[in-house]
């Protein structure tokens, strides 16, 4: 709250008033809960406590965000850094309480850095159905005098059986053609040309190298030292949910997961131990009702980085001429 700030900057924070408001919105499980009394909820508790009191087969998609195998302190909370055969049997005996909550259909993704991202994986090939690895490019990071920049993170894409849902049409990335070949009659060849220049619709692969880490001046950004990206939950939950579908997110944050849902007509549970984290999700569900976008995807695609804003200047260029 006592946080001097650049006059641009446009992080999320909250006011005194603001958190006695948004306290009243989060809530509390102390008994078993039924699955209506689930939707678009963020409880403010230790996952491992809410497990027991959770109804079975309620989920559609687990987002799993798991502290990291390093030893980090977020506001009231440190996780310390374990072998990878402890932080296994950790993440395992956390994921075998999840998979109850799960439909048959249910998909599931775990964000992981690159050194637990192989335990991780042994784990879920034993509970689930791994489907791939998606690794995307995180441009910020520290660098290192005897070690290569980590500048990437993976999230392991598994489902439950092998009746689950995949909108690949809805995963469209909008990129700029470096090699624009026609047929012989001069027609371009998969690829559009625009006021803006020539692009072409490509199918999603397992690289992200389009997403920008939220930073002081995007308007979903906030304090929490590892928010994900709207525009990669966005991804996410297009590919493996319908509208209407519930997103279940067990380390919640500062809500980019839920937030996204919410933007995208889903219906939602977030669970998270910090209750300021929470006061920031519920900010930002508010704020989701007055502004529904994410940044980078416009138009039922995504778009490479900051190529969208270069089109819309040049759209309003065009429109002042």
């Amino acid at each position: 709250m006592n946080k001097v700030r650049a006059h641009r900057n446009r992080t999320i924070t909250l006011s005194r008033a603001e958190t006695d408001q948004y306290s009243k919105d989060l809530i509390h499980f102390s008994k078993p809960v039924e699955p209506d009394a689930l939707n678009n909820k963020i409880v403010n508790q230790d996952i491992f406590d809410v497990l027991r009191l959770l109804p079975e087969g309620f989920a559609d998609l687990l987002i799993l965000d798991p502290p990291y195998n390093l030893t980090k302190t977020f506001t009231s909370t440190t996780f310390r850094k374990k072998s990878n055969a402890e932080y296994a049997e950790w993440f395992e005996s956390l994921l075998v309480e999840l998979l109850s909550t799960l439909k048959r259909t249910a998909s599931v993704y775990v964000c992981s850095e690159w050194c637990s991202s192989t335990a991780v994986h042994l784990v879920l090939d034993k509970l689930l159905k791994v489907r791939n690895r998606i690794t995307w490019e995180r441009e910020k990071g520290r660098g290192a005098k005897k070690n290569w920049k980590n500048a990437s993170e993976d999230i392991w894409f598994a489902t439950v059986s092998d009746d689950y849902v995949f909108n690949v049409d809805n995963l469209k990335l909008k990129r700029r053609v470096l090699a624009p070949y026609t047929d012989s009659n001069g027609v371009p060849k998969d690829w559009q040309e625009t006021t803006a220049g020539q692009f072409r619709l490509t199918h999603p692969s397992n690289l992200w190298n389009d997403i920008t880490v939220p930073f002081w001046s995007m308007p979903e950004n906030t304090d929490h030292p590892t928010q994900k990206p709207e525009k990669l939950l966005a991804k996410l939950i297009l590919a493996s949910t319908k509208r209407g579908d519930l997103v279940f997110d067990p380390f919640m944050g500062v809500g980019s997961s839920i937030v996204t849902a919410k933007k995208l007509d889903r219906k939602f549970l977030g669970v998270e131990i910090e209750k300021e984290y929470c006061l920031l999700a519920a900010k930002r569900l508010k704020l989701a009702e007055l502004n529904g976008t994410i940044q980078g995807y416009h138009g039922g695609v995504f778009w490479e980085r900051n190529t969208l804003n270069r089109q819309n200047k040049h759209k309003k260029k065009n429109a002042a001429l």
